[in-house]
């Protein structure tokens, strides 16, 4: 049998009910990523090159998270269709160790009213940070990752509430 974590390439596919570029904005834009999934700040420079990081709030650092939680580069932005970036977690010095992983947002409008938005997250030899964003740990031990993030993204573009 094969686990999440042993899987070196793990695929989370979800249908939202949003236009493409309100998924783009709300992947890329600080004022966004911070009301939905762990609420940090996501900072992008949306050219190939440009660096990626992702900050945490000031509630994510009284738990003792660093202020930097992910950094990587933009490999590839096709504003609001695709977004290709390196993705590596600082939060853990096993994890950060394992060095960059490659994420990829494919954002496809449906003839439905519905935006499908497919996250593939590359983890060739990077199994702790497999172990992380595949959900494998509960809410209160820190778990969610993907699947998590983005059915918080749903419901905040669907709603437009935050948890609370």
């Amino acid at each position: 049998m094969t686990t999440a974590t042993e899987t070196a390439t793990q695929v989370y596919r979800i249908y939202i009910k949003a236009t493409p570029e309100a998924i783009w904005d709300a992947i890329t834009k600080p004022e966004w990523t911070a009301k939905y999934g762990y609420r940090g700040l996501a900072d992008y420079d949306l050219r190939p090159g440009g660096k990626y990081q992702a900050r945490a709030n000031e509630e994510m650092q009284a738990m003792g998270m660093p202020e930097l939680v992910v950094d990587g580069e933009v490999l590839e932005a096709d504003p609001p269709r695709k977004l290709v970036q390196t993705w590596r977690a600082l939060w853990d010095e096993d994890i950060a160790a394992e060095g960059p992983t490659r994420v990829t947002f494919d954002i496809e409008e449906d003839d439905e009213g519905f935006t499908r938005l497919t996250v593939t997250h590359e983890l060739e030899n990077a199994p702790h940070t497999a172990g992380q964003v595949a959900s494998v740990a509960r809410l209160h031990e820190g778990g969610g990752g993907w699947s998590w993030i983005l059915s918080d993204l749903k419901t905040l573009l669907e709603t437009g509430t935050p948890r609370s």
